[in-house]
């Protein structure tokens, strides 16, 4: 086991998984304050270029996930939230809006270990990840027209891919919280367990994602990805250049070799 500390964000590996936890339970783990958002792209840039991650966890210390934006600094004009209209725009591209593209560029499966309220920002977070657990004390609130505002994040584009165009209507326009049994029903979150075992369940789905060949894992979350943006014609060709790649690997080789004489097999990421 390797552990990096960051102020901002502890970074832990056990063998091939890596959890990510915010840390910074004194603001709610608020993502929209540059060392945290600085800290977050580092790690993505760090795992895509690591071949030997196959898997990350992401989740928050102490009593919440992510409040989203820092509210204090929102309220005294610090930061992100400074300036003319026109200046806020490029802080926003700039800022926050580093995470949502640094997330969705990060090439192994990540799942969000959901530990109490997501919320704003904080709940598109969640959503940028691949997977989602949930604990029984979380929420998520899409509530940004709380404060009248809107999604600066790209909580308006991953929302809806994830639970529909009519659900994150609701929560977007609403504000209103959806508690982690109604997170289940809705497809937002894949389990919801007790707080203790959070981690636990998190980290045995990153381990049935890692037993797998890892180049094959990486090229399948692309393709899962481009779905949501290409034509089937422009996926089906996308689709026949990856495998073409995936069927001269040493690891597909071994797998099916593994399936034929039913062991488990070995994979190396070649």
């Amino acid at each position: 086991m390797s552990t990096s500390e960051s102020p901002e964000l502890l970074i832990e590996r056990e063998g091939d998984i890596v959890t990510w936890t915010l840390n910074l339970p004194d603001l709610r783990n608020a993502i929209s304050d540059e060392p945290i958002i600085d800290a977050i792209v580092a790690a993505v840039n760090a795992v895509n270029a690591d071949q030997s991650v196959r898997a990350v966890i992401l989740t928050g210390a102490g009593s919440a996930f992510s409040a989203g934006g820092n509210v204090k600094a929102m309220a005294t004009g610090d930061g992100l939230f400074g300036g003319a209209g026109h200046t806020q725009r490029v802080g926003y591209r700039q800022g926050i809006q580093r995470i949502p593209r640094a997330m969705y560029t990060l090439e192994v499966p990540v799942i969000a270990a959901v530990n109490g309220p997501a919320v704003g920002a904080g709940c598109d977070l969640a959503m940028m990840c691949d997977l989602r657990i949930a604990s029984s004390t979380a929420f998520f609130a899409e509530s940004f027209v709380k404060l009248g505002i809107i999604p600066g994040d790209g909580g308006a584009w991953f929302l809806p891919r994830i639970i529909g165009p009519s659900r994150a209507a609701e929560m977007a326009l609403t504000g209103d919280r959806v508690d982690a049994g109604t997170a289940l029903q809705w497809g937002m979150v894949s389990e919801v367990v007790e707080p203790g075992e959070l981690l636990g369940a998190a980290r045995q789905l990153a381990e049935r994602i890692a037993v797998n060949p890892p180049v094959a894992v990486r090229m399948t979350k692309k393709l899962l990805r481009e779905s949501s943006q290409q034509t089937l014609d422009q996926l089906l060709e996308m689709s026949a250049a990856m495998q073409g790649l995936a069927h001269q690997t040493e690891d597909h080789r071994e797998a099916v070799t593994a399936m034929l004489e039913k062991w488990p097999g070995t994979y190396a990421g070649r």
